[in-house]
């Protein structure tokens, strides 16, 4: 879609959101391959002159990589410790694949609570722009170990579109495990038709079938209109693509992928 490549090229400050979903395999671990893939588009925006930063996913299926034995121990304390430990693992796969180009990435955890409080708040926003400005690729996600509200689906969309306003970005990328947004569950409805262009991310919660308690609805598709709806305000698009693809961003600056791009009401 070529309003798509127009939105990318014309961004600078692009936050990109990695969904678990995008970086698990069938089996639940970690999908390497589609990760690296990721790693490999993003130092391409890198080399165009664009500013990256990540927010990932991903801690809970690389804890369960290391330690499989607690993967079905539904205990909050296994599922903080697994995130605890799948961090780790999350940010060495980071430091090695953006190794590869000589980057480097630093690791930011964060709550609710940091942008609630003006001083943390500010401190979030001075280390985001020093890394970035000394070339360092930012991956933050949620500090789920301490923060037993925030272990659900979902929440990192918000953690996504709360840095993308306080960094004052120009685009925020979901990557999901869906091509975009759909008229109604597209699992369950063969005719279900994709939504390429929204102008009104708030009114569109009201305007399709998001599915109740079905995966579909609790798979995350609110949270991350609702994050459309955050960032929209400031006038800030917001892109939805299927992260699963390979090259997803690579075809979306070549105009040849379907995605849907949540437009900003403002001019910035």
């Amino acid at each position: 879609m070529d309003q798509i490549r127009k939105t990318i090229e014309n961004s600078r400050k692009i936050v990109i959101k990695i969904g678990s979903n995008v970086l698990s395999d069938e089996n639940g671990a970690v999908n390497r391959s589609v990760m690296h893939n990721i790693v490999e588009q993003v130092n391409d925006l890198i080399n165009a002159g664009k500013q990256v930063i990540l927010v990932s996913s991903g801690a809970g299926i690389c804890g369960v990589g290391a330690i499989n034995k607690w993967s079905r121990r539904g205990d909050i304390n296994y599922k903080q410790a697994l995130c605890a430990i799948g961090q780790v693992e999350l940010m060495m796969a980071y430091k090695e694949y953006f190794g590869d180009y000589g980057i480097h990435v630093a690791q930011m955890l964060l709550t609710r609570d940091d942008f609630s409080d003006p001083h943390r708040t500010l401190n979030i926003r001075n280390a985001m722009f020093t890394l970035i400005d000394e070339g360092v690729v930012p991956v933050i996600n949620e500090n789920d170990s301490v923060s037993v509200d925030e272990i659900k689906i979902g929440d990192n969309d918000t953690l996504a579109a709360l840095t993308t306003t306080l960094w004052n970005a120009d685009l925020m990328i979901i990557l999901s495990d869906i091509d975009g947004v759909f008229d109604k569950d597209p699992k369950a409805n063969e005719d279900a038709s994709l939504i390429e262009m929204v102008d009104n991310a708030e009114a569109l919660i009201s305007e399709i079938d998001i599915g109740g308690t079905s995966s579909f609805g609790t798979g995350g598709i609110r949270s991350k209109i609702e994050a459309a709806s955050r960032v929209n305000k400031f006038g800030i698009p917001m892109l939805l693509l299927n992260g699963s693809k390979e090259d997803i961003i690579r075809s979306g600056i070549s105009g040849s992928s379907r995605g849907t791009l949540f437009l900003g009401t403002i001019s910035k």
